[in-house]
């Protein structure tokens, strides 16, 4: 049985983290703003905090 392998491409591994980055900023953003929104107010307290601790001006 061979193993095959397969190389990517410069631009290939280029494309591959943009679109891993850009994904790991939407994830977060869903993250510290939906969660800020969220009814809870636990929630929204640790992510009022944690926009502070950033320097996100939130009002």
């Amino acid at each position: 049985m061979s193993a095959k392998t397969q190389t990517l491409s410069l631009t290939d591994r280029i494309g591959a983290r943009t679109v891993a980055g850009l994904m790991a900023l939407v994830v977060g953003s869903i993250l510290v703003f939906g969660v800020g929104l969220a009814n809870s107010q636990t929630l929204h307290d640790a992510a009022h905090d944690t926009r502070h601790s950033y320097g996100f001006p939130c009002h």
